[in-house]
């Protein structure tokens, strides 16, 4: 993308993404991803009840009576966003490819976490670890990752979600609320790196998809392509039986996905590329609160 083309379409999304940040997920941001540790505040005397655990034994003996650590809530978060860069993203028939909707949503994220003054990197994978971006604040790097967002060539077509999951694990020491932005069209079983993630982490998972996977069209004969492998063939799109098959198939894996998340304790919400995806990250908001 020329450079000229770029800097409008991130100001574009800035404008856009920044406004419904602001006005539309500023409180709901704030109250559903506030800060889940404790950090420590000060000390006080000794009261009977305390936790002796608390005891701050350094000033304990320099006053020659108990004192008390007191904690109070982290409300400085570190987001990561762990987005999907492989081929299969660039998809869509309606109004926008998934690709296009998920840089929205990544910058609509990365704004309501700066507004709630926290930290935001990003994780750039495909079968591999394709870039990371550590966690800091400000407009210049939420600009920065705008730009990478919609400009960023990944070396590699394919997906590998664990090996986002392992990295998140591994990675980043302090605990963070981890934001994993995929159509999950991976076939790998992740299920055990995602709920040792979820352990250490907060990780909430977003899945964009197009509405030709849930039902295909009966328009004949269609030439298609897995974007990721490059193996194409062609389907009669006019046999019932097929149509249904496809529809059964993707029922099937919405249900495996399902499933997976519930058992790792992980939050998820589901946006069509035509839906709008400020209701549904509402209502994975208010599903936190």
């Amino acid at each position: 993308m020329e450079t000229s083309e770029l800097l409008k379409r991130v100001r574009q999304i800035e404008i856009k993404t920044r406004g419904l940040s602001s006005n539309i997920f500023a409180g709901q941001y704030h109250s559903a991803f506030k800060g889940r540790g404790m950090a420590f505040s000060e000390v006080r005397e000794y009261q009977y009840g305390d936790d002796v655990r608390d005891i701050d034994w350094n000033v304990t003996a320099r006053f020659d009576k108990p004192f008390v650590k007191v904690f109070e809530e982290e409300r400085e978060l570190t987001v990561m966003l762990l987005v999907d860069v492989s081929n299969s993203l660039d998809f869509g028939t309606v109004k926008q490819l998934k690709r296009e909707m998920l840089t929205e949503i990544a910058a609509t994220i990365a704004f309501s976490a700066i507004q709630n003054n926290d930290k935001i990197g990003v994780i750039f994978f495909s079968d591999k670890i394709e870039k990371f971006i550590p966690p800091k604040k400000g407009r210049k790097h939420i600009l920065y990752i705008i730009r990478e967002l919609i400009d960023f060539q990944p070396e590699s077509q394919r997906t590998d979600i664990q090996c986002a999951i392992e990295y998140l694990t591994n990675s980043l020491k302090k605990r963070c609320t981890a934001f994993m932005l995929s159509d999950f069209l991976d076939e790998h079983d992740y299920g055990n790196a995602l709920t040792i993630a979820n352990r250490k982490h907060d990780v909430v998972a977003i899945q964009v998809y197009d509405r030709r996977l849930e039902q295909l069209p009966d328009v004949g004969l269609m030439k298609v392509r897995d974007a990721e492998t490059g193996h194409e063939q062609w389907i009669d799109t006019s046999s019932k039986k097929l149509r249904h098959a496809h529809h059964d198939w993707w029922l099937e894996r919405r249900q495996q996905l399902n499933d997976l998340f519930t058992h790792s304790n992980v939050d998820a919400v589901s946006v069509r590329t035509d839906q709008d995806y400020v209701k549904a990250l509402l209502n994975l908001f208010a599903k936190r609160n």
